[in-house]
């Protein structure tokens, strides 16, 4: 196995990938990500890029390490960006706990219970 490097991935499914990177030979070549997040660039009205959204790339796994066959893979470009490289450091050790596992937290959304949700939902289809 080589040595890591934060990179940009892009695969054949359209999506653009950021994380840590190791390559690995096994059959073929293998990328082994680690934490891969998708960065959006964000825009005002005015079309000026303002910052970025930073999420994670699959939203509904609790694992943090994906293998990745590079047939699924049209580039992997090596990033010494230090500003989209320290975004994604801060996301990472804002959304993780102690065991680096993902926390869920009121910034990621609305955080709340069904009958909570049902009884809004009820009251704004009396007003209407």
């Amino acid at each position: 196995m080589e040595e890591e490097f934060y990179a940009s991935i892009k695969l054949v499914s359209g999506e653009e990938l950021f994380g840590i990177v190791n390559t690995i030979e096994k059959d073929g070549k293998y990328l082994l990500l680690s934490n891969p997040v998708i960065v959006t660039p964000m825009f005002s009205q005015k079309r000026e890029m303002n910052g970025y959204k930073v999420e994670p790339w699959l939203k509904t796994s609790s694992d943090d390490m994906f293998l990745l066959s590079m047939e699924k893979v049209i580039t992997v470009s090596e990033s010494e960006n230090y500003q989209i490289i320290t975004i994604y450091e801060t996301f990472l050790r804002d959304t993780s706990d102690d065991n680096g596992k993902l926390k869920l937290s009121g910034k990621m959304g609305y955080v709340g219970n069904i009958s909570d949700a049902k009884k809004l939902l009820e009251r704004l289809y009396k007003k209407s």
